[in-house]
């Protein structure tokens, strides 16, 4: 990786990231603090719950326990939250290669001597970076918020969380990275990132509202993504982190094969 790109590459990309890490921050404490108003009325949310089908709740990841750390966190936090944050840390980065392209921003870059793989790698550590670094913040205003509040969250296990939000963010910028390296089209890239997680989502909803579909969730990221076992039990999700990780780490590796022998004049 050359120095100078990956630089470069994290200072455009700091504005996105503090502001991000701002709403984060916000979103994620806030709700944690809201936690203790919900387990000190678990009994009551559950049941003005009950007046929704209960496979409508379990596709947006509310269930029986409610007033469980798990069960809340999973469902206000990390369902709602990190897809979102996730997918703007790593798509904005992963997809501005096509941007200097079209700019022709690329062509000053490569007219040094540098290799094409260095310059795309700078992207990929850019994307690495504001994922670790969001995910940290994520979870120390969950643990900060937490010393305000009864109960407390178990706290390591809340911490294992952020190693999960960053195999799933990657999953997301590795083909991001492909696609904008195939296309050199960053709106294009971008949308089809975007709308195949949105596809995801809703496959990951129809199976839990129709159980004759129940297949059709393992084509879906969300279906990997659950925290509650974690939460509730410190039960890592070995499985479904490496999932992500060779999903993320075998569209990077194509990426830079790709972008080696990429015609940027096509």
């Amino acid at each position: 990786m050359n120095r100078t790109v990956f630089g470069l590459d994290l200072r455009r990309s700091r504005t996105l990231a503090i502001w991000l890490g701002v709403i984060t921050a916000v979103y994620a404490g806030f709700m944690t603090l809201f936690y203790a108003n919900v387990a000190a009325n678990a009994e009551e949310f559950e049941r003005l719950l009950e007046i929704y089908p209960k496979e409508l709740m379990q596709a947006f990841g509310l269930e029986e326990g409610f007033g469980e750390p798990g069960v809340f966190l999973h469902g206000y936090v990390f369902t709602f939250l990190w897809p979102l944050i996730g997918a703007l840390a790593t798509i904005v980065p992963a997809t501005r290669v096509a941007a200097d392209a079209d700019r022709g921003f690329l062509d000053i870059v490569l007219a040094t001597p540098m290799e094409r793989a260095r310059y795309l790698l700078g992207s990929i550590g850019t994307q690495l970076v504001a994922l670790t670094g969001l995910a940290i913040v994520m979870v120390a205003a969950i643990l900060v918020a937490d010393l305000f509040i009864e109960p407390n969250l178990p706290a390591g296990n809340v911490a294992l969380t952020a190693l999960h939000a960053v195999a799933f963010g990657a999953a997301i910028g590795g083909p991001a990275t492909l696609l904008a390296v195939l296309l050199l089209d960053r709106g294009r890239a971008a949308g089809l990132v975007g709308g195949a997680l949105v596809l995801m989502y809703l496959l990951n909803v129809i199976a839990a509202i129709a159980p004759d579909y129940e297949a059709i969730a393992s084509l879906s990221y969300f279906h990997y993504f659950n925290f509650k076992a974690l939460i509730g039990d410190g039960v890592y999700p070995v499985a479904d982190s490496l999932l992500f990780l060779w999903i993320a780490l075998g569209a990077w590796l194509l990426s830079l094969a790709v972008f080696r022998r990429r015609d940027l004049a096509a």
